[in-house]
């Protein structure tokens, strides 16, 4: 994912079309999709991704960034497909986050499972003073086992 410091969220993008005051936009091929550049007065700006300010939001059919454009009222717009290779995806970043989550998600069944066996468990509490005088007895048995040999 490209990190830029100058981006424009959804928002603000729908504002500047709806006052009429973007001067034009370019569609950048990228890694992956397709980002998309606004431009109003004298800046440039990426559309970011939702909830990723500084990340670009890449649309991953150009069909769909169309759509997008449309629903703005944005029909005109320049193509710079120089950087897009449509042999080259981020596809393992993607698969690579499923299978992170599919093992976080079987962790934490794992530990709801091991957390309602415990409190099911029906066997007596015994406390922690009990514990360590037991410790202790079973220590000094060892240390005396340990000391005759």
């Amino acid at each position: 994912m490209t990190q830029l410091t100058d981006t424009i969220d959804h928002a603000t993008l729908e504002k500047l079309a709806e006052a009429g005051t973007l001067r034009g936009a370019i569609v950048v091929g990228q890694l992956g999709g397709w980002g998309l550049i606004i431009q109003y007065g004298n800046t440039e700006k990426a559309l970011a991704a939702k909830a990723k300010r500084g990340v670009m939001r890449i649309f991953k059919k150009f069909e769909t960034l169309v759509a997008y454009l449309k629903a703005l009222g944005i029909h005109q717009y320049v193509v710079d497909a120089s950087g897009f290779n449509p042999s080259q995806s981020n596809r393992t970043d993607a698969t690579e986050r499923l299978k992170k989550a599919h093992q976080a998600a079987a962790y934490n069944d794992w530990l709801n499972a091991q957390v309602q066996e415990a409190i099911d468990d029906n066997q007596p509490n015994i406390s922690h003073q009990q514990v360590m005088t037991d410790w202790q007895k079973q220590r000094a048995a060892l240390l005396k086992q340990a000391e005759s040999v």
